[in-house]
């Protein structure tokens, strides 16, 4: 009040102090008071277009009270302040930065993040006690040359700019541990990226990259490495050297193959889930004696080699959304597996109940069924004399003894009225017309309706559900995900019984609203369409809902309130625009999810 009443009465600099306006809101004296003292400034958050002067001069101007205040107590010695070493200015609205920032030069953490930069100043250059620098979340398209020369420089973070290049000489920065580059345009990685010998974890998710330098296997310290979300068709067979590797990321590229991995003796997580791979072979599993997770869901993969037994740390294996039709029941005698992820094969010998009893009584049926582990043969029944000439493509062992009207991967437009004549009285429990070109739903689907429990029409051009469909009471599964499919008719809550329903890969804008009111649901896979926003409200009353993915949808945020959805055993949330949760909190699986979003519910 005493100062106030001094400016008031005149003070002899007042015509001389830029208003504090112009550079937006002004940053209180009690901060840079404080900031003397402590070395740090906090500055996030308060709507700055601009950095005021006064805080990059910090170090050097006189402090304003030791002009208006002559009587010092000990906390006032202004004269024995501490330079800045700690400058936050994130979440605010800086369109550049001060080529000023080089009057802070004992920084060593300086944080620009979410901010709306597009160039950084080459005075960045100087700060040569900087250790890490956070500038994500801008609108940087390039990086100066000068920034290569901050040898001291342990973090660096990148993620969510428009870079399209890097500066070659980024292997001068040898001492760099942590470097996120994702969400980026980048097509390439300079070579000497190899220098970056003390580099642990790299971030190179979403972004185009085509492949990868082999030199990049010359990081004998790299424990982390994110490659998700790019282009890449192969990845070089010298990464399988890197022995400190311990997490290795290529979800969603274009691989058709795994590496072989002879010294990544330290891998311990391997997700290559949504690539095209075809073959799993020996040589790619047995020398990671390490693996607790291995994911491969959604890819192309035929068969499971028997050498996956001698991953004996393995506790999570997703092989979901393959084509995997046997598997090897020495996998029940892994000791340390807790999650088997199965959906979506064309497995022959486990039945789809079975699957939804979850993993442990799926291990114990696979260890029963162990010593009748030999490879019987897929027999067709012959056809005979006996055989009615429009039979001969029917398989009536299937319709009779394994109660399956199935019709399949055949690219058929329609499917043939003899199909559906064959069945006669025999009451069929599961559908397969998957894998067709089919644009509706074939109406006489509805003559099933007393029997069938199980449909898949997966992988055709479906824009629409029949209300033949949703006649059929006694569904309990219900496949129809890669189709066309926009909305679901309110018509469908009359599938009193449906437990499972999977729509991935559709064009869903909004969450069908007829799946709240279905509350036998137990699994709602909904992954990779462009859902925007969810009802907490109305999924927390859908009380067997165990399983919900959300992943690669449009969602912009994640109401706080689903974390009240206890009943949910697997959320799966990555691959959308939101930026909290954050992926550090996702990777902690479900239950630190929901326990994350709880602590975020408005009390």
């Amino acid at each position: 009040m005493a100062a106030a009443r001094r400016a008031r009465a005149g003070d002899p600099r007042a015509g001389f102090r830029r208003p504090a306006a112009e550079p937006g809101p002004a940053v209180p004296q009690g901060l840079i008071r404080a900031a003397r003292k402590s070395g740090q400034l906090n500055l996030s958050g308060r709507n700055l277009s601009e950095v005021p002067e006064h805080v990059w001069r910090i170090n050097l101007d006189t402090p304003e009270e030791a002009h208006q205040n002559l009587s010092f107590g000990a906390a006032d010695r202004w004269w024995e302040q501490t330079d800045l070493t700690k400058l936050i200015l994130a979440s605010n609205k800086l369109q550049c930065l001060s080529e000023d920032v080089k009057l802070l030069p004992a920084l060593t953490v300086l944080d620009v993040h979410d901010n709306q930069l597009t160039s950084l100043p080459s005075a960045l250059g100087q700060l040569e006690n900087l250790q890490k620098l956070d500038v994500s979340h801008n609108k940087l398209k390039s990086i100066p040359e000068e920034l290569m020369q901050l040898s001291h420089l342990k973090s660096l973070l990148l993620h969510h700019n428009e870079l399209s290049h890097l500066p070659d000489g980024f292997g001068q920065l040898v001492n760099l541990e942590e470097l996120d580059l994702s969400n980026n345009h980048l097509t390439d990685i300079p070579t000497s990226f190899a220098l970056l010998i003390n580099l642990v974890r790299l971030n190179l998710a979403c972004n185009q990259l085509k492949n990868l330098p082999a030199d990049i296997s010359a990081m004998k310290s790299l424990r982390q490495l994110d490659c998700s979300k790019n282009y890449l068709e192969t990845v070089p067979s010298k990464l399988a050297t890197m022995a400190s590797l311990e997490q290795l990321y290529l979800r969603k590229n274009k691989l058709r193959s795994l590496p072989e991995f002879p010294s990544c003796k330290l891998l311990k997580e391997l997700h290559a889930g949504e690539n095209q791979i075809e073959i799993l072979n020996a040589e790619n599993l047995k020398h990671l004696n390490s693996l607790s997770i291995l994911e491969l869901r959604d890819n192309k993969i035929k068969s499971v080699p028997d050498e996956i037994t001698l991953l004996q740390k393995l506790e999570r294996l997703d092989l979901a959304n393959n084509d995997i039709s046997r598997l090897p029941y020495r996998l029940g005698n892994l000791p340390q597996l807790k999650f088997l992820a199965l959906e979506g094969n064309p497995l022959r010998t486990i039945r789809r109940d079975l699957l939804q009893k979850g993993t442990q009584e799926l291990l114990k049926y696979l260890r029963s069924k162990i010593q009748d582990d030999v490879t019987s043969p897929n027999e067709e029944p012959p056809v005979t004399a006996m055989t009615l000439p429009s039979e001969s493509r029917i398989n009536m062992h299937a319709i009779t003894s394994l109660k399956l009207l199935e019709y399949s991967e055949k690219q058929a437009a329609v499917i043939p009225d003899e199909m559906f004549n064959a069945v006669r009285s025999n009451p069929v429990a599961t559908v397969n017309f998957s894998k067709n070109q089919l644009n509706e739903i074939p109406p006489r689907i509805v003559e099933l309706k007393d029997s069938v429990c199980d449909v898949n029409l997966g992988f055709n051009k479906i824009s629409s559900i029949s209300l033949e469909l949703c006649m059929l009471h006694k569904l309990t599964h219900l496949d129809i995900r890669n189709n066309f499919l926009t909305s679901l008719p309110e018509e469908m809550e009359a599938l009193t019984r449906l437990q499972v329903i999977n729509l991935s890969f559709n064009r869903f804008k909004v969450f069908p609203s007829v799946l709240y009111h279905i509350v036998a649901l137990e699994t709602i896979l909904l992954s990779n369409n462009q859902v925007g926003s969810i009802d907490p409200l109305q999924l927390k009353k859908m009380d067997k809902l165990g399983t919900l993915d959300l992943q690669n949808n449009d969602l912009l945020q994640v109401p706080p309130e689903l974390g009240n959805c206890e009943t949910l055993r697997t959320l799966l949330l990555e691959g959308n625009p939101f930026r909290t949760p954050r992926a550090a909190i996702l990777a902690k699986g479900t239950a630190a999810v929901l326990e994350y979003l709880r602590s975020r519910i408005p009390t």
